[in-house]
């Protein structure tokens, strides 16, 4: 692919990356509100209890299928049709598995309404099972507006039937209904815009090169997943239920943050290196323009959620929640390298070294672990600031196997990450200045996001930010094209 084809697809899929991901949180936020206006905290109890064991199916029925087709250097009719099958079979098998197991969950919880409950909502990962190959294509071929909008659209349709169902006094069937409606409407869209279809074929030997790839995503799923409960987990054991709820609620809204932009970085950042991965010089030149284009969003959009967390916090949860805005704030430091390490496990997966990314991901998990164990004696703000220190120095083990990998230096890297760094810094910090003054709550939070937006935007023009100017000329473009029409 030329390169200003590929640089016009990478733009367009940034943008929809990013509509697709911002979309579905804020989707997400809102109905969740809804939700827990209508529903009681028990009625979440009853789902979030078999949540674990639904995530945990879901990660090995997808079975880390869609970057492999994502990476996969040639790729066929039957290699999809073989994907659908096996994840099909594997869905299945683990579904039925967990129907039996439905009556012991529930006598484990002793809560026997769990078990229809439980039958129901584990359809929710063999539903999503089968949209694996679908999304692998949309990826693969950087169709990022077709897989944002069937995002969008699943999150709202099941949305508002998880709500029809709540306002009908269902209880807690309603998050059950909205979670098995967002998998089966997901799933019909991606088969929609995909233009593949399923064949009564299977291929062995492209389910057997493929599995090597696919289990090292299966790794670094669960480790995650697992170390994300675990944190939560420890807390509640050293400092008791209302400590972890402060930190629930702070880390709901950073990971929205992150997880937004990560998931606009994930759209693109995979299937564009990938395409460039014979031409050593032009991996990285693309590498570093996506550290750039991360950078410049990830660091001002993160760290101003710190500089907002107080005002978010009161309007959205109520003063009683203040205790999370402390937590909130440090998570947010850390939070904005989080984009930054998701590309750098794109780069890994792209260029054929899955295994740095899975033994990087199980090895910064250890080590913040064993941070969390050695300094929860210190108090919450120490064990959390120990734990977002591991996360940022690790950026630098990331670095130094891209740099065996492919040649990346370190000093690109911090020449196109730290104008983003220190202009964010100076512009957040003139901006908490300038509205010190400022009480009434609602004029503080819009007076913060208004005034670092114009100065972050002069600053960077000032600086002649790449990125700046290529936004600028894109939004140019597409205005032409519309007054054109």
């Amino acid at each position: 692919m030329a390169e200003s084809d590929l640089k016009k697809k990478t733009a367009r899929g940034l943008i929809w990356g990013g509509i697709g991901s911002g979309g579905m949180q804020l989707l997400n936020l809102a109905f969740g509100i809804l939700l827990s206006r209508i529903l009681s905290p028990g009625d979440y109890g009853m789902v979030g209890a078999l949540t674990i064991f639904s995530a945990v199916a879901g990660i090995f029925t997808e079975s880390g299928f869609t970057l492999a087709i994502v990476n996969r250097k040639e790729i066929s009719q039957s290699d999809y049709s073989s994907v659908f099958w096996f994840n099909l079979a594997v869905g299945a098998g683990l579904y039925l598995a967990l129907f039996f197991l439905a009556v012991p969950i529930a006598d484990f919880y002793r809560t026997p309404e769990m078990v229809p409950l439980a039958r129901f909502l584990f359809l929710s990962f063999f539903i999503g099972a089968l949209g694996t190959a679908p999304s692998g294509y949309l990826l693969r071929n950087l169709k990022i507006r077709q897989r944002s909008q069937s995002l969008i659209i699943a999150v709202a349709v099941s949305g508002c039937a998880g709500i029809a169902c709540a306002l009908a006094g269902l209880a807690y069937w309603g998050i059950a209904v909205q979670t098995v409606t967002y998998s089966l409407v997901l799933t019909v869209l991606l088969w929609h815009y995909a233009s593949v279809r399923p064949a009564f074929v299977f291929s062995r030997a492209a389910i057997a090169d493929m599995l090597p790839f696919s289990i090292k995503q299966v790794t670094v799923a669960l480790f995650n997943h697992f170390n994300n409960n675990f944190f939560a987990a420890l807390l509640g054991r050293f400092y008791g239920m209302k400590t972890t709820g402060f930190y629930t609620q702070g880390n709901k809204w950073t990971a929205m943050g992150y997880s937004t932009l990560s998931g606009m970085i994930n759209s693109v950042g995979q299937p564009v290196i990938r395409r460039t991965v014979e031409d050593r010089e032009r991996l990285i030149r693309v590498f570093r323009k996506l550290l750039r284009f991360t950078a410049f969003i990830s660091f001002p959009a993160i760290l101003g959620l710190a500089i907002v967390a107080r005002e978010l916090i009161v309007i959205t949860v109520t003063d009683k929640w203040l205790p999370a805005v402390a937590v909130m704030q440090i998570l947010c430091i850390g939070g904005a390298f989080m984009p930054l390490t998701t590309l750098y496990g794109n780069l890994f997966n792209s260029i054929g070294r899955p295994s740095v990314y899975m033994w990087n991901t199980v090895a910064i998990g250890l080590v913040q672990t064993g941070a969390v164990l050695l300094t929860y004696p210190y108090g919450l703000t120490v064990m959390l600031s120990v734990y977002v220190a591991v996360n940022i120095v690790w950026l630098f083990i990331w670095q130094f196997f891209a740099h065996r990998s492919t040649g990346l230096r370190l000093r690109d890297v911090l020449a196109d990450i730290l104008p983003s760094l220190l202009a964010t810094v100076a512009v957040l910090t003139a901006t908490l200045v300038i509205t010190r003054p400022i009480t009434e709550i609602w004029l503080s939070l819009v007076s913060k996001i208004l005034i670092a937006a114009i100065l972050y935007t002069i600053l960077m023009w000032a600086l002649r930010s790449d990125i700046l100017r290529e936004a600028v000329r894109l939004l140019r473009q597409q205005k032409d094209k519309n007054d054109n029409v």
